[in-house]
Protein backbone atom coordinates (compact mmCIF):
# COMPACT_ATOMS: atom_id res chain seq x y z
CA UNK A 1 0.00 0.00 0.00
CA UNK A 2 1.17 3.28 -0.64
CA UNK A 3 0.25 6.86 1.50
CA UNK A 4 -0.61 9.53 -0.42
CA UNK A 5 -3.02 8.87 -3.16
CA UNK A 6 -3.10 10.41 -6.24
CA UNK A 7 -5.66 9.67 -8.77
CA UNK A 8 -4.32 7.44 -11.79
CA UNK A 9 -5.90 8.46 -15.19
CA UNK A 10 -7.54 5.60 -17.79
CA UNK A 11 -10.28 2.96 -17.87
CA UNK A 12 -13.73 3.38 -19.57
CA UNK A 13 -17.13 4.63 -18.35
CA UNK A 14 -17.84 5.91 -15.08
CA UNK A 15 -16.28 4.79 -11.79
CA UNK A 16 -18.25 5.54 -8.41
CA UNK A 17 -15.64 5.35 -5.70
CA UNK A 18 -15.55 6.21 -2.22
CA UNK A 19 -12.63 8.28 -0.61
CA UNK A 20 -10.99 8.64 2.90
CA UNK A 21 -10.80 12.29 4.38
CA UNK A 22 -7.70 11.02 6.96
CA UNK A 23 -4.44 12.00 7.41
CA UNK A 24 -2.62 8.89 6.12
CA UNK A 25 -4.52 6.83 3.45
CA UNK A 26 -3.43 3.35 1.79
CA UNK A 27 -4.29 2.75 -1.48
CA UNK A 28 -3.91 0.57 -4.96
CA UNK A 29 -0.35 0.64 -6.19
CA UNK A 30 -1.54 0.50 -9.47
CA UNK A 31 -4.23 2.95 -9.80
CA UNK A 32 -4.25 5.07 -6.73
CA UNK A 33 -7.85 4.11 -5.41
CA UNK A 34 -8.87 4.40 -1.60
CA UNK A 35 -8.66 1.59 -0.06
CA UNK A 36 -7.99 2.18 3.91
CA UNK A 37 -7.10 4.47 6.44
CA UNK A 38 -4.16 4.33 8.73
CA UNK A 39 -5.83 3.26 11.73
CA UNK A 40 -7.76 0.47 9.90
CA UNK A 41 -4.10 -1.20 10.37
CA UNK A 42 -4.88 -4.11 12.65
CA UNK A 43 -1.40 -6.00 12.76
CA UNK A 44 1.94 -5.76 10.15
CA UNK A 45 3.08 -8.78 10.94
CA UNK A 46 1.55 -10.73 8.44
CA UNK A 47 3.36 -13.03 6.17
CA UNK A 48 1.26 -13.22 2.29
CA UNK A 49 1.96 -15.12 -0.89
CA UNK A 50 4.78 -12.36 -1.73
CA UNK A 51 5.66 -11.15 1.43
CA UNK A 52 5.22 -9.28 4.10
CA UNK A 53 1.56 -8.26 4.13
CA UNK A 54 -0.81 -6.20 6.80
CA UNK A 55 -4.08 -6.73 8.35
CA UNK A 56 -6.87 -4.47 7.79
CA UNK A 57 -10.07 -3.60 9.99
CA UNK A 58 -11.78 -2.48 7.11
CA UNK A 59 -11.44 -1.32 3.68
CA UNK A 60 -13.24 0.03 0.84
CA UNK A 61 -13.72 0.34 -2.85
CA UNK A 62 -13.03 -3.62 -3.43
CA UNK A 63 -15.49 -6.61 -4.40
CA UNK A 64 -14.99 -10.15 -3.13
CA UNK A 65 -14.56 -13.16 -5.39
CA UNK A 66 -16.46 -16.63 -4.29
CA UNK A 67 -15.05 -18.09 -0.82
CA UNK A 68 -12.49 -21.04 -0.58
CA UNK A 69 -10.66 -22.93 1.66
CA UNK A 70 -7.24 -22.07 1.97
CA UNK A 71 -4.83 -23.71 4.01
CA UNK A 72 -2.63 -20.69 4.85
CA UNK A 73 0.73 -20.34 7.25
CA UNK A 74 -1.83 -20.15 10.69
CA UNK A 75 -4.00 -23.28 9.25
CA UNK A 76 -7.20 -23.89 7.11
CA UNK A 77 -9.27 -20.87 6.68
CA UNK A 78 -12.61 -19.99 4.33
CA UNK A 79 -11.12 -16.70 2.28
CA UNK A 80 -12.39 -14.98 -0.36
CA UNK A 81 -10.11 -12.44 -2.76
CA UNK A 82 -10.83 -9.07 -2.86
CA UNK A 83 -10.24 -6.69 -5.89
CA UNK A 84 -9.45 -3.32 -6.50
CA UNK A 85 -12.71 -1.40 -7.91
CA UNK A 86 -10.68 0.85 -9.92
CA UNK A 87 -8.50 -1.13 -11.67
CA UNK A 88 -9.36 -4.98 -10.71
CA UNK A 89 -6.19 -5.75 -9.30
CA UNK A 90 -6.42 -8.74 -7.17
CA UNK A 91 -5.08 -7.01 -3.32
CA UNK A 92 -5.32 -10.18 -0.74
CA UNK A 93 -8.16 -11.71 0.71
CA UNK A 94 -10.63 -11.57 2.87
CA UNK A 95 -10.80 -14.01 6.11
CA UNK A 96 -14.66 -15.33 6.07
CA UNK A 97 -14.34 -17.90 8.56
CA UNK A 98 -11.19 -19.60 10.72
CA UNK A 99 -11.56 -23.19 12.45
CA UNK A 100 -9.01 -23.06 15.18
CA UNK A 101 -10.14 -20.64 18.15
CA UNK A 102 -6.96 -18.83 17.97
CA UNK A 103 -7.64 -17.46 14.51
CA UNK A 104 -11.22 -16.45 15.06
CA UNK A 105 -10.13 -12.39 15.06
CA UNK A 106 -8.88 -12.49 11.92
CA UNK A 107 -12.62 -13.44 10.81
CA UNK A 108 -14.33 -10.25 8.53
CA UNK A 109 -10.90 -8.50 8.19
CA UNK A 110 -8.90 -8.31 5.07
Amino acid sequence: PSIGCGRAAGGMGRLFLRYIEAESVHCCALCATHLAAHDQVVSRQFRGRHGDAWLFGDVINVNDGPPEKRLLLTGLHVVADIYCNGCDTRLGWKYVEAYEEQQKYKEGKF
